[in-house]
């Protein structure tokens, strides 16, 4: 009876621990808490304490968003940097997992990581609100044609040696798109010295059986101090660009290769987003019936992060006019309303359509 008492107690306290909102998900044993899809993330954490954990929150949104774009800055752009200190209200879930490894002193190490999923329509009303430009989805999948000389002679990876890789295709993954690896086979690995002479063409002509036309190409050398790599990456036989890493890591100076091309392919096949641009735009609010409806109009602008500045232009019985000054298109701006109870756009019938002025009511009014 007392080791009953004792489960169930100790199961009502685990109850009561799990946090509002974001659920801690079950998991069964063998099962291991990974991040799956662009709408996931894993983000190194110290501990499990709440402040921690929102820390991390934002850190998996701004990867998140990352992954969703293309676009490695978009955590820098404007109205992002507001939205991912409320990256708590995009959390579907999350996981710990604890990973095991090797330290340099050859000592065994521990690192808890955070796995959070994030609501994929949430998340995309945010690209959309904030007018991200995107690298659009399905993503092409280059093929990696890899040499490496560690001191013997240049060697190729195949599939047969995909471990070898794992760090430029872990890269690749963590910014939303796939790298894909030669089969190996004999022909194949005569290609090696088209790859060490920079010879794109016989590269290209070599993965007309691979789809689609395009290769990442890399030659990775270790030398006097560490490891450089040469990269191109290859288009329907036009180079779209190359670069060089390095690094006294040899998988750091790997992952490199897939970062480069992420950021050539956003460049080449982004979209720009479809909220607007930025700038002044003139709104009118009805429903303005006194001080109390305009502070809470006034609150709730001042927490919208693509909203810089409001400036009241006029009122009359019932209605305020506002320039807001937006960080992204009145386009944008109308979607993020629209989603939530405050503000809603009128019908054509309801506002003025002679002004050209975009109008809003205050709900419950």
């Amino acid at each position: 009876m007392r080791r009953c008492n004792r489960w169930f107690w100790a199961a009502l306290l685990g109850m009561c621990l799990l946090p509002v909102g974001a659920a801690l998900a079950q998991r069964t044993e063998g099962d291991r808490a990974q991040a799956q899809g662009a709408y996931q993330a894993e983000v190194v954490v110290r501990n499990q304490t709440d402040g921690e954990r929102d820390k991390a929150f934002t850190r998996a949104l701004a990867q998140v968003l990352g992954n969703v774009t293309g676009d490695d800055g978009a955590a820098q752009r404007p109205g992002v940097r507001e939205e991912l200190a409320k990256a708590q209200d995009y959390v579907d879930g999350y996981d710990y997992r604890q990973d095991e490894g090797v330290s340099a002193t050859g000592a065994p190490s521990f690192q808890t990581k955070l796995v959070v999923r994030f609501r994929q329509q949430d998340v995309d009303d945010l690209v959309a609100m904030l007018g991200l430009p995107s690298w659009p989805q399905p993503r092409p999948k280059p093929v990696l044609w890899l040499a490496i000389d560690d001191g013997r002679g240049p060697r190729l990876v195949g599939l047969g040696q995909v471990n070898a890789a794992r760090s430029v295709l872990d890269a690749a993954k963590s910014r939303g798109y796939a790298l894909g690896l030669p089969s190996g086979n004999a022909a194949e690995q005569a290609a090696v010295g088209a790859i060490w002479r920079g010879d794109t063409a016989a590269i290209a002509s070599l993965s007309k059986r691979y789809s689609p036309p395009m290769q990442l190409i890399g030659k990775l050398q270790r030398g006097a101090e560490g490891w450089r790599a040469d990269w191109t990456l290859v288009d329907g036989g036009r180079v779209l660009a190359s670069w060089q890493t390095s690094s006294m890591d040899a998988r750091k100076a790997m992952a490199g290769g897939a970062e480069g091309a992420a950021d050539a392919l956003f460049k080449r096949y982004a979209k720009a987003g479809t909220a607007g641009p930025a700038g002044v735009y003139r709104v009118r609010v009805l429903g303005i019936d006194g001080a109390d409806d305009y502070l809470r109009l006034a609150g709730y602008l001042d927490d919208i992060s693509i909203v810089r500045r409001i400036t009241p232009t006029g009122a009359a019985p019932d209605a305020l006019d506002l320039d807001l000054d937006l960080a992204s298109g009145i386009a944008g701006f109308s979607r993020y309303v629209s989603r939530g109870g405050t503000l809603s756009p009128v019908s054509a019938g309801e506002g003025d359509a002679t002004t050209g002025v975009v109008t809003f009511r205050l709900a419950g009014r």
